[in-house]
């Protein structure tokens, strides 16, 4: 049973979907295990528990009622951010920058933030904002 988990809610579904198929079995070990980049629907597990799930969000404002409201807020800061710990922060980093991401702040040491802690910054396809992280040693 998921406790809790994040579901993104996106506009660009199929591009969002290749972006985390591509990813995230590489940087976290997590399976898809329902859904396609047709979607309205898609769903990553590891070790049967929900990781990551993706909804259209037309589909959703349709559900709630909100479908006549703006899809995309004025321009503010970040709200969420997705982290995940990765084995090399580097390398996650160049996977997610190959399969459609872009850069917001190259991979760095961050002593400041944690001993050892090393991140980078980017965005999926559809805008939301990723940390990759690792300790070193």
């Amino acid at each position: 049973m998921d406790a809790l988990h994040s579901r993104l809610l996106v506009s660009r579904f199929a591009d969002t979907f290749r972006f985390y198929a591509a990813v995230l079995p590489e940087l976290t070990g997590a399976r898809l295990v329902q859904g396609t980049e047709d979607g309205p629907y898609a769903h990553w597990d590891l070790d049967g528990e929900g990781v990551l799930m993706l909804f259209d969000r037309g589909a959703m404002a349709q559900t709630l009622g909100t479908s006549g409201l703006p899809a995309e807020p004025p321009a503010a800061q970040d709200r969420t951010m997705l982290v995940s710990r990765v084995a090399d922060v580097d390398a996650g980093f160049a996977l997610c920058l190959r399969r459609g991401g872009t850069a917001v702040a190259a991979p760095a040491d961050r002593p400041e933030w944690g001993p050892s802690l090393r991140t980078a910054h980017l965005r999926d396809p559809e805008g939301n904002l990723i940390e990759l992280q690792s300790y070193g040693g």
